[in-house]
């Protein structure tokens, strides 16, 4: 299997704190990589400076299994990052929005393709960003990741501010273009997601990874679900030793 996306000892300073310290993972190539952990835990700070977003204080990152460390710019170019919502300006349109990402609205929404009917894009086009409510904002703010049309794309809680059938429909178009080759990140807070729809995934707690979930792992989840939230919460709680969950 061939790695998309890896990092070999990750640290990331934000606001004079630690917010990330060795954190080593491989990611392959056309899969989806799921990472959860408590709020604080370092997912953010984590994915945006693999993505070239944040400067890195430590550690290599790869892409295509060449190392980009140095190039911030060209990984922020090979990776799609979807926007925080709440920051996207309020005076351009959707389409002004994708069109300055990928630098023609036309191109923009070819490479969303099918992604843009699961958000239901299209009314959201030619209005105003500011007049958008929250979860229309996220809309927009995820079409941006795609709009480039990157290889490697990163959504940081994407599901979060979506409606149940938006949210739905999006995680049935991800992981459609995940089999067609795409290689998916993301932080989430949705277990069901992370075992049903991940090929593999990483908890994070306290800028670390404190478990590190194989296809293996995700596979034992989808069959007793139930066993690995409790699991998995007793990691959150930093008290796995201390729970014992039956199989």
């Amino acid at each position: 299997m061939t790695e998309a996306l890896g990092s070999t000892t990750l640290s990331v300073i934000r606001d004079g704190v630690l917010a990330v310290h060795d954190i080593s993972l491989s990611i392959v190539s056309g899969s989806w990589f799921g990472l959860i952990g408590a709020n604080g835990s370092g997912k953010t700070s984590y994915l945006r400076a693999v993505a070239g977003r944040l400067e890195l204080q430590g550690g290599t990152v790869r892409i295509d299994g060449a190392d980009r460390t140095a190039d911030r710019t060209g990984r922020a170019a090979a990776i799609g990052y979807a926007p925080d919502a709440a920051m996207l300006p309020g005076a351009l349109t959707g389409r002004a929005a994708l069109g300055i990402v990928a630098g023609d609205s036309d191109r923009a929404l070819s490479a969303i393709g099918d992604i843009a009917a699961a958000l239901a894009l299209a009314p959201l086009l030619d209005r105003r960003i500011g007049a958008c409510s929250a979860g229309q904002r996220q809309r927009i703010a995820i079409a941006c990741a795609f709009a480039a049309g990157q290889g490697i794309v990163i959504l940081d809680e994407p599901f979060n501010w979506l409606d149940p059938v938006a949210a739905y429909d999006l995680r049935h178009a991800l992981a459609a273009r995940v089999a067609d080759g795409l290689t998916l990140v993301t932080a989430l807070h949705d277990l069901a997601t992370l075992s049903s729809a991940c090929h593999a995934g990483a908890l994070l707690t306290e800028g670390c990874v404190a478990l590190e979930l194989d296809a293996a792992a995700l596979a034992s989840a989808r069959s007793d679900p139930a066993a690995f939230e409790a699991r998995t919460i007793a990691h959150l709680r930093g008290q796995a030793a201390k729970v014992s969950v039956s199989t």
